[in-house]
């Protein structure tokens, strides 16, 4: 897993575009794709594919595979990353909204991908009830939750594996993490 970096605005604003989100997560999901393959599936132009892949390789998310390239047709793969949001106190404005639009994003996405997983679980035979699910609550301080949240990283890290070395029988499966503290403030952490 690379190096944790901080998302400057321009990086911010690559990734708060929902055309670009989509080609991420395909490119995540799918591996490897041309601009033409990712505008059918998406539903665009393969222009606009082409234009969103290269913002997202100027910030660093995706990456050409020259190897791969036949005549003018371009293969795209993600890249691995661990971007870092700039916290609240050092955002001015314009990251602010980005970040803001990016989270509204990424929640969509994940509301919209349940739902798929749901649509299709009677097809998914033994992996149908493969959702470990958890609610919870703890209490810490503000490093704690640091602490907690880089070990969150590391167990995911732990079981991330390149193509190659991924066992038989495995697949994809989603994961999140959200952790906010209670808007009850602090009378909720003296209780």
């Amino acid at each position: 897993m690379p190096e944790p970096r901080s998302a400057d605005l321009k990086a911010l604003k690559a990734l708060a575009n929902p055309l670009r989100q989509r080609i991420l997560e395909l490119l995540a999901a799918s591996g490897p794709a041309t601009s033409t393959t990712l505008a059918e599936r998406l539903g665009v132009t393969s222009g606009g594919t082409s234009y969103n892949l290269r913002v997202l390789a100027e910030n660093g998310f995706v990456e050409e595979l020259p190897e791969r390239a036949r005549g003018r047709e371009r293969w795209w793969r993600a890249v691995p990353n661990d971007v870092r949001l700039p916290a609240a106190h050092e955002r001015d404005d314009p990251a602010a909204a980005a970040i803001g639009e990016l989270h509204r994003l990424w929640l969509a996405g994940d509301t919209d991908l349940y739902e798929r997983f749901e649509r299709e679980r009677p097809r998914l035979g033994e992996w149908a009830d493969a959702i470990p699910y958890s609610r919870g609550a703890i209490t810490v301080t503000l490093d704690e939750l640091g602490d907690f949240f880089e070990a969150y990283l590391a167990l995911l890290r732990r079981y991330q594996r390149p193509d190659g070395e991924t066992p038989e029988g495995a697949r994809r499966v989603e994961t999140r993490m959200l952790a906010f503290p209670s808007p009850a403030g602090e009378e909720a952490a003296q209780d």
